[in-house]
């Protein structure tokens, strides 16, 4: 139990805002065509999550701390400054979801944001790893809203098993380009970096990895269980009444008169809670990853005088975020669909990087991959980048 942590918050992270808006449109709009997907991203998301915490054990340094000692200052310095404006968007992205869900409350922006912001702030600032560690943990359990809400939709489960035993793809623009969404949106650059780093925070030992190891397969298993029934969800409910979505908001609003007040209710509070989740960590993996990267000293355990650029960059992210969902009138779309296309063409870059680490002599020593490990994970990976490209010309509607 003293080693769990960090692969289970991972994960669950990803079920943020952006996740959320995409499994729902997925149910929305394809209903349970796209639930066998959940199988393989399940399975690439253990194979590389095990690799990056599996580096983190043996090396004790985070993902750009080695990038920077084996690949040069540049190319760190410039995969830093890509994932800044990556993880800035999706930080605005997250603060946008708060003001979303709590609006379903009516509870203004102005008051929701400013007081999320706030509360994300402290909890780091005030607060040590462990503690800080239970609150993301205690976050995570609050993911079983959207469990209750999909069993309240009544789904059709004949038709989840039939999806799972014979799969399909919808061959079209849109049911290729909602596939994509739902890998990208579950495997993405900045989880990798601040799964390292908090194992390494954590100093988890070598004795204890098949415990690490567990939490990773837990975490990943935990978050497609929710993503399944978020899309059971809206499956069974706005696919069966022919209704679109555009974001998860929409998604809350439309189950009340479809699946009852109180399954509206559990999906807005799920995402009040995904959003405020995000909202600490995005900052937080970003402080780590620079820091790493221009090795600095970085930790929640340390204060604000040992480490004032860690804290002083996760300050500035969440207050800019914040910021941009405040501004009147800000195309909150564009700056979202922005950050995904950097995230596309980062993605594969860092997926490279961590092949080429893990089976690094001088650095992994006798816990490199073994050779059919080796095989099954570049066979995942190149997958994985085929994808982020063809998702990356999607949006820049090149296919």
């Amino acid at each position: 139990m003293a080693v769990i942590g960090p692969g289970i918050i991972t994960s669950n992270v990803d079920n943020d805002a952006a996740g959320i808006a995409t499994y729902s449109i997925a149910g929305a709009h394809h209903g349970y065509s796209l639930i066998w997907s959940l199988i393989p991203i399940t399975v690439a998301l253990i194979l590389i999550q095990e690799m990056i915490a599996r580096m983190g054990v043996v090396t004790g340094k985070g993902l750009s701390d080695l990038i920077r000692e084996n690949f040069g200052v540049k190319i760190t310095f410039y995969l830093l400054v890509t994932l800044i404006f990556a993880n800035l968007g999706t930080t605005i992205a997250e603060f946008a979801g708060i003001a979303a869900s709590l609006e379903i409350f009516h509870v203004s922006k102005y008051i929701s944001v400013p007081l999320g912001a706030f509360l994300v702030w402290t909890l780091v600032l005030r607060a040590t790893y462990k503690s800080v560690e239970k609150i993301f943990l205690v976050a995570c359990l609050v993911y079983a809203t959207y469990i209750v809400s999909g069993f309240m939709a009544k789904p059709d489960w004949i038709a989840v098993k039939d999806s799972v035993l014979t799969p399909e793809l919808e061959l079209s623009s849109g049911g290729f380009a909602m596939l994509m969404a739902l890998i990208g949106t579950t495997i993405s650059p900045w989880m990798l970096f601040y799964l390292q780093s908090t194992v390494v925070e954590k100093q988890i030992k070598l004795e204890n990895y098949k415990y690490s190891r567990a939490d990773i397969i837990s975490g990943s298993f935990m978050v497609n269980v929710v993503a399944l029934f978020i899309i059971v969800a809206c499956a069974a409910t706005l696919f069966e009444g022919g209704i679109r979505i555009e974001t998860a908001r929409d998604a809350a609003l439309a189950l009340a008169p479809l699946a009852g007040k109180y399954a509206s209710v559990l999906f807005a509070f799920g995402l009040l809670n995904a959003s405020l989740f995000a909202a600490s960590i995005l900052p937080l993996s970003t402080a780590y990853v620079v820091c790493e990267g221009m090795g600095w000293e970085d930790g929640v355990n340390k204060k604000f005088s040992e480490a004032p650029q860690f804290y002083g960059l996760y300050s500035l992210l969440i207050f800019l975020g914040a910021g941009v969902v405040l501004w009147p009138n800000i195309p909150l779309i564009p700056i979202m669909f922005i950050s995904q296309v950097i995230n596309g063409i980062a993605l594969p870059v860092v997926l490279v990087f961590i092949l080429l680490l893990i089976n690094n002599k001088e650095t992994m020593g006798d816990y490199t991959n073994k050779m059919t490990f080796n095989l099954i994970a570049w066979l995942v990976v190149t997958i994985l980048i085929l994808l982020s490209f063809l998702l990356l010309a999607s949006m820049l509607g090149i296919l």
